[in-house]
């Protein structure tokens, strides 16, 4: 019997890499991959614990898994199966609860399940890089985890603790990888992990192994993930003039208040940041830079909160990833005084919010009348969407097929649909 599978992933890119690659997994063995609201015979739910909000929404999502009617298998992997552990699995409506260092080895143990044989959890090898290169995924473009953990703990993220001390994946694993999703037709690599720019591999730093892969042959792009602005030097401006390197940064922030980065135990101050920004700028002046941005954190004051407001209109992200501080029980940011309230709290983050929305569509409006390389990720009645090279979004109409490259003139932003950008494909030669 072709037995369904079916998957639901929230949080991060990691995340989503490694769901894109179980699914491959189960793929190949011929289960039938369906949407999460399609009934099945196995649910993976793959979580997410940053905040308090990510808890509730993977909880809620196990729900409605425990809802469906039928004798089916639940996994619950991802963070929150590490943070969460002993409450999850004191749940009689979840099958198994897998720690991030077993999610590779998921499909063994469902598919030893219906095969009648008897295989626990605790005997599943471990492994962080044991994941099958993505062959049938979600996206289109292929995520490579090039990377696991992180060192830094900071005051107010659990992430270490429930993905363990920084690990390098070896650098000719990432290479073959590559080189195997670009023969199987992708069109766009993004490197992720949880602190990529501390990658480091034997004598090969994150600067030296982007440079790898850049020159790898093949038909294809190459984007950055989430990126802490640390770890890296002059090297790694040069990089973006490859042709293959995609001129956008996720660079996190968090605060432009130094105070309040020193409570963080962030790894930079302000002066910092803004360094790495106006070199990449000086050099290539459209380049686009999103971020994440904590508001509300313990002690936060109006003038911090400022700080931060005019840090983001200066440098002009073109989107920001706006949280709510989370207070997260064993983190040291959980004991400080100063806890804000969640008024403050939203009504800061709708200022952030705000000046986003203000700086996504001043942006924007500079590629009007520009080229962009689209890689179409989806064509619907002769209408393609896509990103260009500046992670821009832009629609025009094409004959061209889902994953391919299209060189478009921008016409301009459509402000009846989030902004996105409006263009017409140039003739192919």
């Amino acid at each position: 019997m072709n037995r369904k599978v079916a998957f639901k992933t929230l949080g991060c890119r990691l995340n989503q890499y490694e769901t894109d690659s179980l699914a491959t997994d189960f793929y190949k063995a011929g289960y039938q991959v369906v949407p999460f609201s399609s009934r099945a015979d196995v649910y993976v739910v793959n979580t997410c614990t940053v905040t308090n909000t990510s808890d509730h929404k993977s909880n809620n999502i196990i729900n409605q898994a425990a809802r469906r009617e039928g004798n089916h298998v639940i996994v619950v992997t991802g963070c929150m199966a590490n943070s969460r552990k002993e409450f999850l699995e004191s749940r009689r409506d979840i099958t198994w609860v897998i720690e991030n260092k077993k999610k590779g080895a998921i499909f063994s143990l469902v598919d030893a399940h219906f095969r009648g044989e008897l295989l626990h959890p605790a005997d599943l090898k471990q492994g962080l890089f044991d994941f099958t290169t993505v062959e049938n995924g979600f996206h289109t473009r292929s995520m490579i985890k090039i990377q696991d953990g992180c060192n830094n703990h900071c005051t107010f993220c659990i992430v270490p603790s429930v993905r363990g001390r920084a690990v390098s994946r070896p650098a000719n694993d990432i290479l073959d990888n590559v080189r195997k999703v670009v023969r199987l037709g992708y069109k766009e690599i993004v490197l992720t992990g949880v602190n990529i720019s501390r990658y480091r591999y034997e004598n090969l730093n994150f600067e030296d192994l982007v440079e790898k892969i850049l020159n790898l042959t093949g038909d294809f792009r190459l984007r950055i993930s989430s990126l802490e602005p640390e770890g890296f030097g002059d090297k790694f401006a040069d990089l973006f003039s490859h042709p293959k390197m995609c001129p956008h940064l996720h660079l996190c922030l968090q605060s432009g208040s130094d105070r309040i980065l020193l409570q963080m135990r962030r790894q930079y101050n302000s002066g910092q940041y803004l360094a790495i920004i106006e070199k990449l700028k000086a050099r290539y002046s459209l380049f686009n830079f999103t971020t994440d941005i904590i508001v509300g954190f313990p002690g936060e004051t109006d003038e911090d909160f400022m700080q931060t407001c005019n840090i983001a209109r200066d440098i002009g992200f073109s989107h920001i990833h706006t949280f709510k501080y989370s207070r997260r029980n064993g983190t040291r940011a959980e004991r400080m005084d100063g806890q804000v309230s969640e008024k403050t709290r939203q009504e800061r983050s709708k200022i952030i919010r705000k000046i986003a929305e203000e700086n996504k569509i001043r942006y924007r409006k500079l590629f009007t009348g520009r080229e962009q390389k689209v890689l179409i990720e989806k064509v619907t009645s002769g209408v393609a969407k896509g990103y260009g090279q500046h992670y821009v979004p832009i629609e025009f109409r094409t004959n061209s097929e889902k994953n391919t490259f299209s060189t478009v003139i921008v016409s301009g932003p459509d402000k009846d649909r989030d902004y996105i950008l409006t263009g017409e494909e140039l003739v192919k030669r």
